[in-house]
């Protein structure tokens, strides 16, 4: 699967590079309307409008080519298997320690062995949610 991959990746890379070579080459339409108001030998105002020439039709052909490998290596991304866990099960990062007694932390006048004290906090018992009255 790898190796199709590439394959599409790499011809969709020389695609890309011959069409904008393709595009910069091409001679645009707006290109003789200069010639057209006197300084030139131009048929009519935005120049000819016959079939497309050589250049044109192959940089269809190139547009075409990129747009099929680009769906190409979509499905192929999708179509990977799916992981079994996330991305940061396996780093290797440790959160910082906490500091245990506030006498660690900078800034504070605790004494060295007293520790902070905390309040018990008495359970909540469920019951109906009162609703205050007007």
């Amino acid at each position: 699967m790898s190796f199709i991959v590439t394959i599409i990746l790499t011809v969709q890379i020389v695609t890309a590079v011959a069409m904008i070579g393709l595009i910069l080459i091409q001679h645009g339409k707006g290109a003789d309307m200069g010639a057209a108001f006197g300084s030139g030998s131009s048929g009519s105002l935005f120049g000819a409008s016959g079939s497309a020439n050589f250049l044109s039709r192959t940089t269809a052909v190139l547009a075409t080519v990129f747009f099929v490998s680009t769906l190409a290596l979509a499905y192929f991304s999708n179509a990977r298997p799916a992981s079994t866990g996330s991305v940061l099960e396996g780093s290797a990062v440790t959160a910082p320690a906490v500091p245990e007694t506030a006498s660690q932390i900078p800034g504070t006048t605790m004494p060295a062995g007293a520790a902070p004290a905390s309040a018990p906090v008495a359970p909540v018992a469920p019951g109906p949610a009162q609703i205050p009255a007007r």
